[in-house]
């Protein structure tokens, strides 16, 4: 199997797209691979992995620039998803994520808790069984009344988790117009906020 660098290497032949983010202040970012970025902020680390893309890092004069080796189209629209991915992860460490959402039952009250790395979801349109939501990465969980808090660092892994809830939710062979029981996403905000 070949190597990242081998990869790079065998199509630098083809067009090589390049983009740069600028590192605020009081952020510090390092690569652990020559794929992997990892950014430290007061908040805490986030690491994120672009192994999976034809991309090549370097981090220079306060700057992260990138070099990707993928022609046409797709190569030029990753040059604004790198940045923007980059973009979140500064701000993950600065001030973090929270998505809220509602715990909506018309037909059996429901309960949800939080157990270890899992939301749990009892009684859910009156079933005996327990439906699960795996929790992704460092992200934590808070049940407060109808509401569910999904906040963390990493825009990513609470987005991942607030769409494992929903689908542990799915309803099948009933019109969900009128079954409207389920957890619903209803906010996304910059910032840890719990109220």
């Amino acid at each position: 199997m070949l190597s990242t660098k081998q990869k790079t290497q065998s199509i630098t032949k083809k067009k090589v797209h390049e983009g740069e983010v600028v590192i605020p202040d009081g952020i510090r970012v390092s690569l652990e691979n020559p794929n992997i970025v990892v950014v430290t902020g007061p908040l805490g680390t986030v690491k994120k992995d672009f192994s999976k893309v034809p991309i090549e890092f370097e981090i220079k004069d306060n700057k992260i620039r990138y070099k990707i080796y993928m022609k046409g189209r797709k190569g030029y629209a990753l040059i604004n998803t790198i940045s923007s991915i980059i973009k979140n992860l500064f701000t993950g460490v600065t001030k973090g994520f929270t998505y809220k959402m509602k715990i909506y039952y018309r037909h059996f009250p429901m309960s949800v808790e939080v157990q270890g790395n899992k939301v749990i979801i009892k009684n859910f349109m009156g079933e005996r069984g327990v439906r699960r939501a795996k929790i992704i990465g460092d992200t934590k969980v808070k049940v407060s009344g109808d509401t569910v808090y999904i906040y963390g660092l990493s825009k990513e892994d609470i987005g991942l988790t607030a769409a494992n809830i929903t689908a542990a939710c799915k309803i099948k062979d009933k019109d969900p117009r009128v079954f409207l029981d389920g957890i619903y996403l209803y906010s996304k905000e910059e910032g840890i906020n719990l109220d």
